[in-house]
């Protein structure tokens, strides 16, 4: 019985090489990105808009589709690295307005400067997260019933700690209260790039990616994450913190919940108990169109800000294109098919590629 080895002969010298150490073509590393898929598909959409909506290319209706995306993108980042880690987070959506009630009521209950309620918000947020990676690593159910339990306690706690404190279904306006406008600043203003306005929650959203790529590609936690999904049994038994990570993760998510839930509150400076519910499938639809697999381990932060983008652009090119918006949910469902297959179509070619 012979064994295999990883090493091509080499005829002319009579010596071995490493194949993991011979030089891949740009074609086989182009393939081989998770993204390459949604970029595709990101140019299609955008080449598309460009000829049936009037003003699609003007600046500032690149600035709405950007705003439009970035909103949906700082929760699709997390929410990626959170699947590539094997793992979906189904109360992603209601944890966001759960982090803008939180810090509204406390503030305005205690009649405290807008940023104690800010960062009390911020360690409730956290502490849900990691609620959710606790109970998911020490009960071994699946993620599903996890967070869709979650996804219940914090529907119903919005509505009920809402009604019972401020005696209606949306939080008092927080507008006159002290700290507001810096905190309305940094997580709600506008900034003025060359006579358009562009909302600052896109510089989060960028920030994100930077931060997701680099932990990712460069740093032992990312190879965890990779690790985790790929096969959790066989990461822990080469030493990988298995729970550590998917609580990390987890906590990831809730931490983008709460950058978007400061953003709604002091953007309106009060809140809707109800808002949020269903997000959660925009964010793991975007996730999945930027490149993610349900069953982990593959995919990256900018695939996930493309499908953000390719959200962002389908959502206002309709608009634009003066259509239906009833047509929104169709043209979503048919992206995310066509996504999924264009995305399983690359991963295997970049496999055949590689042997």
């Amino acid at each position: 019985m012979t064994a295999t080895t990883a090493e091509t002969p080499d005829t002319s010298s009579g010596s071995t090489t490493d194949e993991r150490i011979l030089p891949r073509s740009p074609l086989r590393k182009l393939l081989a990105r998770p993204e390459l898929g949604s970029v595709v598909g990101a140019i299609a959409v955008f080449v598309f808009f460009a000829f049936v909506a009037d003003g699609f290319l003007r600046p500032t209706s690149l600035s709405t589709v950007l705003y439009a995306s970035s909103t949906i993108g700082i929760m699709a980042v997390p929410v990626a690295l959170l699947m590539i880690g094997g793992e979906f987070d189904l109360s992603a959506g209601v944890l966001v307005t759960s982090s803008a009630l939180i810090s509204s009521m406390f503030s305005y209950q205690m009649t405290a400067n807008v940023w104690v309620g800010v960062g009390v918000s911020l360690l409730v947020t956290l502490a849900i997260g990691a609620f959710n990676g606790f109970m998911l690593t020490r009960t071994k159910l699946p993620s599903f019933i996890i967070t869709l339990g979650t996804f219940l306690m914090l529907t119903g706690m919005n509505l009920g700690f809402t009604k019972l404190i401020d005696g209606t279904v949306s939080t008092k306006t927080i507008g006159d209260m002290e700290g507001f406008p810096s905190a309305h600043a940094v997580f709600a203003s506008t900034l003025t790039v060359g006579g358009v306005d562009f909302k600052i929650t896109i510089l989060w959203w960028l920030a994100l990616v930077v931060l997701a790529s680099w932990i990712l590609l460069r740093t032992r936690p990312g190879n965890w994450i990779f690790a985790v999904g790929g096969n959790q049994d066989a990461a822990r038994a080469v030493g990988v913190p298995v729970t550590r990570t998917k609580i990390g993760l987890y906590m990831g998510v809730a931490l983008g919940a709460w950058i978007s839930g400061q953003h709604l509150l002091f953007s309106f400076d009060a809140v809707q108990s109800g808002e949020g519910v269903g997000n959660e499938l925009i964010y793991i639809i975007a996730a999945v169109i930027g490149g993610c697999l349900i069953t982990g381990g593959y995919g990256s932060a900018v695939g996930s800000a493309i499908g953000a983008l390719l959200f962002g652009m389908t959502s206002k090119g309709i608009v634009f294109a003066e259509w239906n918006p009833d047509w929104f949910k169709f043209f979503l469902g048919a992206m995310l098919l066509l996504a999924t297959l264009l995305n399983t179509w690359v991963r295997r070619r970049a496999e055949a590629s590689t042997k």
